[in-house]
């Protein structure tokens, strides 16, 4: 008897993928409208003890209207910095069906001015977004006493 081949393409071997997403009732999301909402609403999120400690990176996933779907925390470092998948914050775009985002990270050394590889960082995800007609609208830089706005400083 003759040993059966199994190809790539046997139906029992194929996964059907299904993406299951329920907006927010309209009224109910906030809207982020400056800069300011958006460093607030990162804040409530953020365990703000512990951002002297160690840098975190996350990322706000908006409506068209900027209404906030959700935000996610996508990267825990050290003291002096994180490394960030931006494979992860397209994912998380894609499947929330986000037209908009804002992404933000911590500076534990209390400095607000952005680093070379905060601005190299900035521009791959806004590109790796932008494939998908997804745009970038900021870039938060947080400290425990202030904070810095990639648009407001126009470095976007």
């Amino acid at each position: 008897m003759k040993p059966t081949k199994h190809t790539t393409l046997d139906i029992p071997a194929c996964h059907e993928v299904q993406i299951h997403y329920k907006r927010a009732l309209y009224d109910t999301t906030l809207k982020i409208s400056t800069s300011q909402s958006a460093e607030t609403m990162f804040r409530e999120f953020a365990d703000t003890e512990r951002l002297d400690y160690k840098e975190f990176f996350w990322v706000m996933l908006l409506t068209n209207a900027n209404q906030v779907i959700a935000i996610s925390e996508v990267s825990v470092g050290c003291t002096h910095g994180t490394l960030v998948n931006i494979k992860e914050i397209v994912q998380l775009a894609l499947l929330t069906n986000a037209s908009n985002v804002i992404i933000c990270h911590n500076h534990p050394s209390g400095q607000l001015t952005k680093s070379a590889s905060d601005d190299t960082t900035t521009q791959r995800i806004k590109g790796a977004l932008g494939l998908f007609d997804i745009k970038l609208l900021d870039h938060i830089i947080l400290t425990t006493e202030s904070y810095t706005s990639f648009s407001d400083e126009d470095w976007l």
